[in-house]
């Protein structure tokens, strides 16, 4: 099952403060060949963009919302974060992503999502959206970047690729290796 992106309820200490110098071993990903960069098919990613749009509907409704109540859950949800599986074959250097599919017995949360990709043919990796934060002052802020736990989270996964989406057209790449250590950010490019 994909582990869970959980965002720590703990005042203060948010996914984005987590220490990567102490997470769990790389797993090695000898059987897949080395590549550089990853094809992403503009249908693919036009049906992310509609996946992000349908649940970060009330980005704009933060105004009375601070970051605290967000992270304990207190507040209206606004957005919620989503997970999905990706498909693909490696030709050469390059990761061909295929195609994308909801995961299975998803779970959304705010700033978390769990659900599984077991069973997908041709697996290559997932995706998920950030929702906005609200700032101290309830605007928008925008994670624009795969999170540390997000990267770690990859590394103790099976997954040869992670992709974030942040807004309709902005997203963020790893890969690991062959030895199962991360690389971050990846070339990708929409076709």
């Amino acid at each position: 099952m994909r582990a869970l992106f959980a965002l720590l309820a703990c005042v203060g200490v948010g996914r984005w403060a987590l220490d990567t110098r102490s997470a769990h071993a790389p797993h090695p990903t000898l059987h897949a060949p080395p590549f550089a960069a990853v094809v992403l098919p503009r249908a693919v990613r036009d049906s992310m963009r509609a996946r992000w749009e349908e649940n970060n509907r009330h980005w704009d409704e933060l105004s009375d919302v601070n970051t605290l109540t967000q992270m304990l859950g207190t507040g209206k949800p606004t957005q919620r974060e989503y997970l999905g599986c990706l498909w693909g074959t490696i030709s050469r250097d390059t990761l061909w992503i295929r195609g994308a599919s909801a995961a299975h017995d998803l779970k959304q949360l705010q700033f978390a999502v769990a659900g599984s990709c077991d069973g997908v043919a041709q697996f290559v990796g997932t995706w998920h959206t950030h929702p906005y934060r609200a700032d101290s002052g309830g605007r928008a802020l925008k994670e624009r970047e795969l999170s540390r736990q997000d990267l770690e989270t990859f590394l103790s996964a099976r997954d040869l690729v992670t992709i974030v989406m942040w807004d309709s057209d902005s997203l963020d790449a790893a890969t690991k290796r062959r030895d199962g250590t991360l690389l971050h950010p990846v070339p990708l490019a929409v076709r």
